[in-house]
């Protein structure tokens, strides 16, 4: 993980020492979501982030808010420099770009970035909490994640170990990236 000279992020953040490995989530329903997926990977990929490998895409259906269009779900692992911070900024500056407006929490969008997990880090502060609390609740992030990453502890538990609780049907693949 990291040697005691490792700079870790400051709150402000900044830019760290070395790449650090993190896990992305992303999630779209409305337009083109596979489309929309692939777009929000590549504006990031064309700002420095170093994606090492990506799931394949998943239909799931809506979780939090049940009355809206299936999504298209799937999960990155990828190498950055950038503090939590900046890189929750990145995110959502690649979300507005491709068409997100604010609306219903878990509602319709056009693309939704979350950040799950960031190497050897727990953060927690006013706009980001790390590892994403939700994981072990959402059934369309592990299975993904499962795929791309099944060993990676979370919350004490494996990915893969964490994926079995929610059963085939709640996800299906729908192509590879």
């Amino acid at each position: 993980m990291t040697s005691p000279n490792t700079r870790r992020p400051s709150r402000c953040g900044a830019l760290l020492s070395e790449p650090y490995l993190v896990a992305l989530g992303f999630g779209a329903n409305l337009g083109d979501a596979q489309a929309n997926i692939r777009r929000a990977v590549e504006f990031l990929r064309k700002r420095g982030v170093d994606f090492v490998a990506l799931s394949s895409l998943y239909a799931t259906k809506p979780w939090g808010v049940e009355d809206q269009p299936d999504f298209v779900n799937a999960c990155a692992l990828a190498r950055t420099d950038l503090a939590p911070r900046d890189l929750l900024a990145l995110t959502q500056t690649a979300e507005r770009a491709l068409g997100r407006t604010p609306g219903l929490r878990w509602g319709p969008r056009m693309i939704d970035i979350d950040i799950l997990f960031y190497q050897g880090l727990d953060w927690r502060d006013d706009k980001l909490v790390l590892p994403h609390p939700e994981i072990t609740r959402r059934a369309f992030v592990l299975h993904p994640l499962a795929e791309i990453a099944p060993d990676m502890i979370v919350f004490g538990a494996p990915i893969h170990q964490l994926s079995r609780k929610f059963g085939s049907d709640e996800v299906k693949i729908l192509t590879p990236f």
